[in-house]
């Protein structure tokens, strides 16, 4: 197993934006990843320097962004965490998608990855969602 790194709430989204725009456009670009986050391309420019430093990342000058393994890994784990948390909002309450997938978000980000490590296993094992209706 990878070793597993503590990177900032703004690097875990771009670790999944870019593991989403993977899955669904086969190819990541700058530009791509830009529109995605509703960023300018100078600040992912910036953003992918700093992955490509902690080798989660691969980017060759005007080339597609290549997760490494380690980063394809912390992508995958940053992901189900959040699918998780999103799954809890619709299926238990019953908070619209949309919602529960900002939400989802928001509260990985406002409490500490430790946290949210224990919500999600707990989540995992005891609660089973049912349909509301």
């Amino acid at each position: 197993m990878i070793k597993d790194i503590s990177i900032s709430s703004s690097l875990q989204d771009y670790l999944e934006a870019i593991l989403n725009l993977k899955e669904n456009n086969g190819i990541v670009r700058v530009t791509d990843l830009a529109d995605y986050l509703q960023v300018a391309k100078p600040s992912v420019t910036e953003t992918v320097k700093t992955l490509v430093g902690l080798g989660l990342l691969k980017h060759a000058k005007y080339g597609p962004l290549v997760l490494t393994k380690q980063g394809q890994e912390v992508a995958g784990k940053i992901r189900h965490r959040h699918e998780v948390l999103k799954t809890f909002l619709t299926g238990v309450l019953g908070v619209d998608p949309e919602t529960a997938d900002r939400e989802a978000c928001l509260m990985e980000h406002a409490i500490s990855r430790d946290t949210t490590d224990r919500l999600v296993r707990f989540l995992e094992t005891a609660v089973k969602p049912e349909p509301l209706f």
